[in-house]
């Protein structure tokens, strides 16, 4: 007895920080009424992730991530509305040919050959070196290269992938610098509201504008009062 839940495999996402394909398919788009469906539409190697075809209903799909349906010709990325809850967000096709990726580390492996790995586990071999630890790079996936990096710094824009304001979009104001200890990092949204988050919880989008569409909302979180009065209003 009780709600079961489909464990995400092992794979680029943390469990904890990832969406199985079958939750995907089944609970968000309708696709499917019982994970026996999404089985049979993933063996039809229907189902594409960042590109690359998927066969395992619980492949870990994670934040800006694309899942591409070529038979309905829709494309999505996974990403977080301001309630810190994986949307179902469209893109076009032009944008489902990048995605956005946070450094996690800057290393030199065997034969001094310079990688970095970024948050969703790629290792990109030879990066550019102006590449720093939590900037953001753009990867295409047809090339498999990086076509843009934007660095981490005062005045970017990014959005909170984690703790109390996940989902969340503005600007830094600033940085505190904490040695031993987690740095934090000040942001300021769209209508002035400021807040603060460990610098591991954020993903810069873009420098002044971000280089990819949001969901609604556009990550301005409202108070439960700003709610209930725009609720009101668009029922008139």
């Amino acid at each position: 007895s009780g709600a079961f839940a489909p464990k995400p495999s092992a794979g680029p996402h943390k469990t904890r920080e990832c969406l199985p394909l079958i939750i995907f398919l089944r609970n968000r788009l309708k696709y499917a009424l019982t994970g026996d469906e999404v089985k049979k539409i993933v063996k039809q190697r229907l189902i594409k992730v960042d590109g690359k075809v998927r066969t395992d209903s619980t492949f870990p799909a994670g934040f800006m991530d694309v899942v591409t349906i070529e038979k309905t010709g829709e494309h999505f990325r996974l990403i977080f509305d301001v309630k810190g809850r994986f949307t179902v967000h469209r893109i076009s096709s032009e944008e489902a040919k990048f995605k956005l990726c946070r450094v996690r580390r800057v290393a030199i492996g065997n034969r001094s050959v310079p990688y970095i790995v970024t948050h969703d586990g790629r290792t990109i071999r030879y990066p550019d070196p102006v590449i720093k630890t939590h900037d953001t790079i753009k990867y295409d996936f047809t090339t498999g290269k990086i076509s843009d990096v934007v660095p981490f710094d005062t005045g970017v824009l990014v959005m909170v992938i984690g703790g109390r304001n996940l989902g969340r979009v503005g600007h830094v104001t600033h940085r505190e610098r904490h040695h031993g200890s987690f740095d934090i990092v000040h942001i300021k949204d769209a209508v002035n509201n400021t807040f603060a988050t460990r610098l591991s919880n954020v993903f810069v989008l873009g420098k002044q504008k971000a280089l990819i569409s949001l969901p609604k909302g556009k990550g301005v979180r409202l108070s439960i009062a700003e709610e209930r009065d725009r609720r009101l209003a668009a029922e008139k």
